[in-house]
């Protein structure tokens, strides 16, 4: 477990950068205000760019929002999105029908396939105190073979969710939730049935990580030839084999080495990324990743004449009442409720 683990750094940007088999990752991290009554933020929006305010005035963005912050109505052809809801809420909607509330630590998995168009809005609950929000979005490729597939979204309720508690020899902790993929016995739940991450010899990991001050752990080795990445985004200095990363960095993995992970003196979170690279051309435009320009260009022609189902919600943002709880409706009638 020598520096030989450690391939490259490279510091943090906005979006990460991410090797095939994913497409690109964003760790959105607001601290939104309390709420008002209509779940947007209760301050002054003067000034702001609304439409497009990613600057972060006061700690936080209203993104594409303009009453409420998140990401009213967009499409996507081609891809899939994994979204790690850590603090605050999610409510989603799409042209399918579906919606969803999701927070908490809860995870939505979304297979765009042939076309889907969604919102992602960020409803303000509390409005007595500060709504807080952190999340992450990670873009998953799926190969041509799945590309144009029939759009399909799954819950993974942060309660099904498995985490890996290990303590080292001076009984700090390490502790590793696992989104996608195996730690040992331990497996996360299914992806939806056409993802990449469903392929067996796909070898995807989703893990954060997060670890005491002065915490030791050992990630396992992967399977050769998989990509493997660690996103530090929080802490001061954490050790991967040998190597003492300062500040917030990318840091790619030899797949096939074990790797030690040695804490500072600051509590530290990792996010884990792995997975075999799929390996074929990637044309992406925006929302649309295909494998090629004419492929994008289909895509195009396909959104303008079909809108890939149409929007069947009166607003390009909607919410859902406060009220409403955690829950998924998905396009077949079905509901799930967590409260």
């Amino acid at each position: 477990m020598s520096s030989e683990a450690v391939l490259g750094v490279k510091p943090l940007g906005f979006p990460w950068e991410t090797p095939d088999p994913f497409l690109t990752c964003v760790h959105h991290d607001d601290a939104y205000p309390r709420g008002n009554e209509r779940l947007g933020p209760a301050a002054s929006l003067a000034g702001r760019k609304l439409g497009t305010d990613f600057e972060g005035v006061d700690g936080w963005r209203m993104y594409h929002g303009e009453e409420v912050p998140g990401f009213p109505r967009h499409p996507h052809r081609g891809f899939e999105t994994v979204t790690i809801a850590r603090r605050g809420f999610i409510d989603h909607s799409d042209s399918l029908g579906a919606t969803a509330r999701f927070g908490r630590g809860d995870v939505q998995w979304m297979t765009a396939g042939r076309g889907i168009v969604h919102a992602e809005m960020f409803p303000l609950l509390d409005r007595d105190a500060p709504n807080p929000l952190e999340l992450f979005q990670i873009w998953i490729n799926l190969p041509a073979a799945d590309k144009l597939v029939e759009p399909h979204f799954k819950m993974l309720w942060s309660q099904d969710i498995p985490t890996v508690t290990a303590r080292d020899p001076e009984g700090r902790e390490t502790r590793v939730t696992v989104v996608a993929g195996r730690l040992g016995g331990v497996r996360a739940p299914a992806p939806p049935p056409r993802s990449w991450a469903a392929r067996p010899e796909s070898d995807v990991a989703i893990w954060p990580i997060a670890m005491a001050p002065g915490a030791r752990w050992v990630l396992p080795a992967a399977a050769p030839g998989t990509t493997r990445t660690a996103y530090v985004h929080r802490g001061e200095a954490l050790t991967l084999g040998g190597r003492t990363i300062e500040g917030h960095a990318a840091v790619r993995l030899r797949p096939d080495a074990d790797v030690a992970l040695d804490n500072g003196g600051a509590p530290c979170e990792v996010l884990l990324l792995q997975g075999r690279p799929i390996g074929e051309p990637i044309a992406q435009y925006g929302p649309f990743v295909m494998n090629s320009r004419a492929e994008i260009l289909q895509a195009f022609a396909d959104y303008r004449q079909t809108e890939f189902g149409g929007w069947p919600w009166p607003s390009d943002g909607p919410v859902h009442p406060a009220a409403a709880g955690r829950h998924a409706r998905h396009p077949d009638g079905r509901i799930e409720r967590r409260g």
